[in-house]
């Protein structure tokens, strides 16, 4: 053959082979682009979603020879498949509900305690975020990374505040299986600079990194209960400004509303609520002839009332006989030290907590009485978890503006007594003008027979809290109360259990870390089962304790929640603390510390400790404290200057300009009328804040510095009515120092004023930066009666610059 011929003949040749090689490939894209992205995908629930139905019609090409028949979705849940109803109270400890033998009257709880089952060694982590990411996970706190509560959220990965999508929730789950999904109340669980009307929506309660199907709360730690701050999905709500109003009745009525709904509009699914109210968290709100019931029940103080209440837990049954009651912290105060002139005040701070708690219980009550109403009472279990953590010191020596803990401000009883004259005296306590919250000594009563409080991962005063199950198709009555060792993480794999679903490999993608919790149906029938929670590690800012096969390691940490000072907090270090040893199995309330006599045993819990927390990203200790340490690093956006107008409403602070912590610039460009009068722009709400506002043509500067001390500049006669340049310049040398605000007109100064005090951290958890209005409870008193006290003229612009 010829060399040339032979090179026509590979050429031709290659180019056969090029050919096939192209005509293979275009095959398979086009069998690609024609198979369902779900082929292949198991239906055995390993991997939500779960792949579609195929069709059941045939389709020819002509009518004539086609068949249309419906494909019939798989059911994929067992037919009796219950509704879902999970019930979580708020800063409620072990000891307060008169079901149990505490002082506060809970008859929805007691309700659902007689008609099923309740547990006494059920625990939580000791603090609002982290409690509610493993609830609706099944996996411990750190683990998804809720290590400490959003707004103090840090970059280390057990902390950051972010729910990973490899840890998918149980309504995530559950709504792949047909159930129809709601949560109302507060969530918390979103990162506080994620929650502005631009997002990110994916970590909101229905965005898909969550999965329910409606929501109406807040989203924030607290809120008030008169004027709260609400979303609905993924909208702002403003409630009625009403006498009647309350947040625990609103989310009550949404509730019912929302069961009605399903039940006209999807009968054959069934259903999960999540319903956590804001109650009893502070500011502890409600009405006056609520708060009244409860006068002169607690008039021999709170040593008094932990006696009594530990002698009716044993009288009930509800703890061992053999039990002992633990001793009040040498730090905290007795009863009997506190001034003849305080006690008035001290004794109606927990009447309206006792008020606002028995309140709520009747709002459950109402929930539980629409189940029965329509029908599916019967067929519905309810998970009634009567507290989120311990009972909460955070109101420290009492108080009328809580915050002032979480920003470590010092302040004095006779500050608040004064304060509280100027607004109206006692008769204000539990209403919209304040935010207060109770003595630490009551809190302590509240979690009777253990010691400590809420943010005390150590002690059971902080973690443990009662539980009342009811399924009336499925769980006989018993008053005996379950004394197997479980925790919140463990309502998950219960619920796959009940309805035979094992837990997803994959989610929308990303592979699932595996459950941490144990089902805990073992116990329904059963009250003397053995436990089967082996291993249950807790960690809250540096409080930590160990669970292993009946006995517990702990210590207590460097934070004392009861002090608005903690010394010592910023030279602490985790491997010098002293730990305490327990055997549970005898030892109900941590009583008898047996560290001394078993040295070798409390070695080897300190170093499973030291395991779990590694894996469960706890790392490094004491982490939840780094803000209280370095408030600058508060989690904000990245901005530094901002241009608004009126249509600016409703900007979480977390996400706003930090106008009373950092030096700043605002400038207002605004039309003014004749006595113009209204809000410029006001950030934070009655218990702290700041606001710019014209007053009958007056230009008007307050700081709310906590309702303790208030700072105000004000013109020296009216504004002319035209064009104006309205700036505000702040000072302020760091976090908490004196701030110098100078208030000028049109390049002229008009009015100064020294702020003695700022607020270091925030203001408010959940209340807003507006422009042009001050939407929820008013920063200032003065236009208390005129809220939310919309600016009369026209605002062009608001800048602002962080200097």
């Amino acid at each position: 053959m010829k060399p040339n011929q032979f090179k026509k003949d590979m050429i031709k040749s290659l180019r056969a082979c090029c050919w096939g090689i192209i005509g293979c490939l275009l095959a398979v894209a086009a069998w690609v682009i024609a198979t369902p992205a779900s082929a292949g995908v198991p239906d055995d629930g390993s991997v939500l979603p779960f792949p579609p139905t195929p069709s059941a019609s045939v389709a020819g090409q002509t009518l004539q020879e086609s068949k249309m028949q419906r494909r019939v979705e798989k059911s994929r849940l067992p037919k009796d498949a219950p509704n879902i109803l999970i019930i979580l109270l708020d800063d409620v400890g072990f000891g307060l509900p008169d079901t149990f033998g505490g002082p506060v009257h809970t008859p929805t709880l007691s309700k659902l305690a007689e008609e099923g089952i309740s547990y006494n060694a059920f625990h939580t982590t000791a603090i609002c975020s982290p409690t509610r990411a493993a609830l609706l996970t099944g996996r411990n706190h750190q683990r998804v990374g809720s290590g400490t509560i959003a707004e103090r959220a840090v970059d280390w990965d057990g902390y950051t505040g972010v729910i990973p999508r490899t840890s998918s929730t149980l309504a995530k789950v559950l709504g792949a299986y047909g159930y129809k999904t709601a949560a109302f109340g507060k969530w918390h669980n979103t990162p506080a600079t994620e929650t502005t009307a631009m997002g990110p929506f994916t970590l909101w309660p229905t965005g898909e990194g969550i999965g329910f199907d409606y929501f109406y709360g807040f989203l924030a730690g607290e809120t008030s209960q008169w004027e709260p701050r609400l979303v609905e999905n993924m909208n702002t709500v403003e409630p009625p400004h009403s006498e009647t109003y309350h947040l625990s009745e609103d989310l009550a009525d949404k509730a019912i509303t929302w069961m009605r709904k399903h039940r006209a509009f999807a009968p054959d699914k069934p259903f999960f609520i999540y319903w956590a109210p804001g109650a009893a968290h502070g500011p502890h709100h409600i009405f006056k002839e609520w708060a009244d019931k409860y006068k002169g029940s607690f008039d021999d103080g709170w040593d008094a009332l932990r006696e009594r209440t530990f002698k009716r837990q044993k009288e009930l049954g509800w703890i061992p006989e053999d039990t002992k009651l633990t001793p009040r912290a040498e730090s905290m105060a007795s009863w009997d030290s506190i001034p003849a002139s305080e006690c008035t005040f001290q004794l109606r701070l927990m009447e309206v907590f006792a008020g606002f708690v028995e309140h709520v219980d009747v709002q459950v009550g109402k929930v539980i009485d629409e189940l029965d109403r329509l029908g599916i009472r019967d067929n519905t279990i309810v998970f009634y978890i009567f507290g989120d953590n311990g009972s909460s010191a955070e109101g420290q020596f009492g108080t009328i503006s809580e915050l002032l803990a979480q920003n470590q401000i010092p302040n004095t009883i006779q500050q608040h007594l004064d304060a509280l004259d100027k607004i109206g005296g006692l008769e204000e306590l539990g209403g919209p003008k304040v935010d207060n919250m109770y003595h630490a000594g009551w809190a302590w009563a509240g979690d009777t027979p253990f010691r400590y409080t809420k943010l005390i991962a150590s002690h059971f005063g902080g973690t443990r809290n009662p539980m009342a199950i009811s399924w009336p198709a499925r769980i006989k009555p018993d008053k005996t109360p379950r004394s197997q060792f479980h925790h919140v993480n463990d309502i998950v794999p219960t619920v796959y259990e009940i309805l035979g679903i094992k837990p997803p490999k994959v989610v929308d993608g990303f592979d699932q870390d595996s459950i941490d919790g144990t089902s805990m149906v073992y116990t329904f029938a059963d009250v003397k089962a053995p436990g089967s929670k082996q291993t249950q590690y807790f960690d809250n800012n540096g409080s930590r304790g160990i669970y292993y096969d009946g006995w517990y390691a702990c210590t207590f940490g460097p934070l004392t929640p009861w002090l608005t000072v903690n010394p010592g907090l910023a030279t602490w270090d985790s491997s010098k603390d002293v730990w305490e040893l327990y055997d549970l199995r005898k030892d109900f309330s941590q009583a008898d510390d047996l560290s001394a006599r078993e040295p070798k045993r409390l070695d080897q819990m300190k170093a499973l400790f030291l395991k779990e927390a590694k894996t469960n990203k706890a790392f490094p200790i004491g982490a939840g404290n780094w803000l209280r340490l370095h408030p600058e690093d508060r989690v904000k956006t990245p901005y530094t200057s901002w241009q608004f107008d009126a249509t600016t409403t409703r900007m979480p602070e977390f996400t706003a300009p930090g106008l009373g912590r950092e030096s700043n610039l605002v400038t207002v460009h605004a039309e003014l009328g004749e006595s113009a009068s209204g809000v410029l722009y006001a950030l934070g709400g009655a218990s702290g804040g700041l606001t710019l506002y014209m007053d009958k043509g007056e230009l008007v500067y307050e700081y709310n510095m906590m309702i303790i001390e208030r700072y105000t500049a004000r013109t020296q006669g009216k504004l002319t009515p035209g064009n104006h340049r309205i700036a505000v310049d702040t000072t302020i040398a760091k976090p908490g120092a004196p701030a110098e605000v100078i208030l000028s007109v049109d390049g002229k100064e008009v009015a100064r004023t020294t702020v003695k005090r700022t607020v270091p951290a925030a203001f408010t958890a959940s209340e807003t930066f507006d422009v042009g209005m001050d939407l929820g409870s008013p920063v200032s008193l003065d236009y208390f009666d005129r809220r939310p006290f919309a600016f009369t003229g026209k605002i062009e612009k608001v800048d602002v610059e962080l200097k």
